[in-house]
């Protein structure tokens, strides 16, 4: 999987998005944020959990907020975040590359409410360094992304 899968994801939609290869380490919030030259909030960070009843959902947030458990519990229900492990296999992108695109099992997406003050986002592309500029609607739409408020 990682970012040949997101090519490809991106290639089956005719979207001409380049993805964006840097030769350092962008695993966190920070060093993307850093290395992209934008605020922590443009990077779009992608949170793997498994709910209580099994199901496995990926919520996007903006890089500068952190999951509220009681927003979380009311939207969900009961939820923990998945292991390093769990989220290679379900994903296909390793952890500080995961991303809503190319997956390697179809997974509900849900973006946060604070992607909303963000006209572009920055989301990891499948690996440790990559991302790709994308506008929020479009992420919306390509990921079939419904909107929650969580963070």
């Amino acid at each position: 999987m990682t970012i040949e899968a997101v090519r490809e994801f991106f290639a089956i939609r005719n979207l001409d998005l380049p993805l964006i290869e840097l030769e350092e380490n962008t695993a966190t919030v920070a060093l993307a944020a850093q290395a992209h030259g934008v605020e922590p909030g443009r990077i779009a960070k992608t949170l793997a959990f498994r709910l209580g009843d099994g199901r496995v959902v990926l919520v996007v947030a903006a890089g500068d907020v952190r999951v509220s458990h009681g927003k979380f519990k009311a939207v969900f229900g009961k939820g923990k975040m998945l292991n390093a492990e769990d989220v290679v296999a379900l994903t296909g992108h390793p952890v500080g590359g995961v991303c809503p695109f190319g997956l390697a099992e179809p997974l509900p997406v849900y973006l946060d409410a604070s992607l909303k003050a963000y006209d572009e986002v920055l989301p990891a592309a499948g690996s440790v360094n990559s991302a790709v500029r994308i506008r929020i609607e479009l992420l919306a739409e390509i990921t079939e992304g419904e909107w929650v408020d969580v963070c």
